[in-house]
């Protein structure tokens, strides 16, 4: 038993995520469960961002308010990501890409303009990295998108219906709901209930392991899209593979940005986890909804190097609690 323990510890995030595939299978496989995923699927729709909302609390009751302020490497990790934005756009213009061609590309962009994920925080700090330069790193990256999506996707979509005021002001509400809002119940928590403040920072690892509850849910959710994506499975795999490839390039420039300014951990995770929930999102209200496939598989690539990179960290017995 005690050895079952260990092994969910040291593999919570690929547990979850294979959890979370088998579930969907079962479940959408087997006829006499139809009921039942008929009955749960909504359900689950409302739980994801009540565990979101949990697990940025918690990480924010660890943060030192005083702290949150821009840094240098927030600027190279920002401006490396509106970089590859624009070379992406530029290649859709310049060869007037269209077909499996344009989706395929598609499928990037959105992996790239993508906000880093609001779960960032909680794997820095398991990784020993600076919790505020990540959590202020965050908002800074929401900001970003939120200018980016509204100059680049009508110029490649001439069908995108979005005007630069709508787009800045969702996204921007997306950002209070999901990140302000944890973050000011947190300040109130840690500067009012002192005992519960207390209690919550005070459970070892809690924001990782609602995180990987969470995982669960979005790794089935994932799973669904890719199952009933309307294309050949040859062109799905080209898909998957080039979000691989993204992905490894993405944590491995952040990583070359920040060991100039000590911030390896941080900056990796700054242009490398993305916040694919919102990316799938985009894709399928302004792009081609099977673009949506990339962030899809994308989110099992950063996952699997962020179980990497905790193991690694859990074996020199560097490992964080969270």
């Amino acid at each position: 038993m005690t050895a079952f323990i260990r092994f969910l510890k040291d593999w919570t995030l690929p547990v979850a995520m294979l959890s979370g595939s088998l579930i969907y299978f079962v479940f959408a496989f087997t006829p006499a469960l139809d009921g039942a995923a008929t009955f749960f699927s909504p359900i689950c729709d409302q739980i994801l961002p009540l565990f979101m909302f949990l697990i940025l609390f918690v990480t924010f009751c660890k943060v030192d308010f005083r702290k949150l302020v821009p840094v240098k490497w927030h600027l190279w990790v920002g401006v490396q990501q509106v970089a590859f934005v624009f070379i992406i756009v530029a290649l859709i213009l310049w060869f007037r890409m269209s077909g499996h061609t344009l989706i395929l590309t598609e499928a990037i962009l959105t992996c790239i303009i993508g906000p880093c994920a609001a779960a960032a925080p909680v794997v820095t700090s398991k990784l020993g990295g600076n919790l505020e330069e990540m959590t202020t790193y965050t908002f800074l990256s929401n900001f970003i998108t939120a200018l980016l999506i509204p100059v680049c996707f009508p110029m490649i979509d001439k069908a995108a219906d979005i005007s630069f005021m709508a787009a800045f002001l969702k996204i921007l509400y997306q950002v209070c709901i999901v990140l302000l809002l944890p973050m000011l119940l947190a300040f109130i928590v840690k500067h009012t209930m002192h005992r519960f403040h207390r209690w919550v920072t005070g459970v070892k690892d809690l924001s990782y392991y609602l995180w990987g509850c969470s995982l669960m849910l979005v790794t089935g959710t994932t799973v669904k899209h890719i199952v009933h994506a309307d294309s050949p499975v040859s062109f799905l795999i080209l898909i998957a593979g080039l979000a691989l490839m993204l992905c490894i390039v993405q944590f491995a420039t952040g990583r070359f940005i920040g060991h100039y300014f000590d911030a390896t951990v941080e900056a990796g995770q700054a242009l490398g986890q993305k916040n694919t929930a919102f990316a799938i999102w985009i894709a399928y209200t302004y792009l081609s909804p099977l673009s949506s496939v990339g962030p899809g598989c994308y989110i099992l690539w950063q996952n699997i190097i962020n179980s990497v990179e905790i193991w690694r960290e859990r074996k020199r017995g560097n490992l964080h609690a969270s």
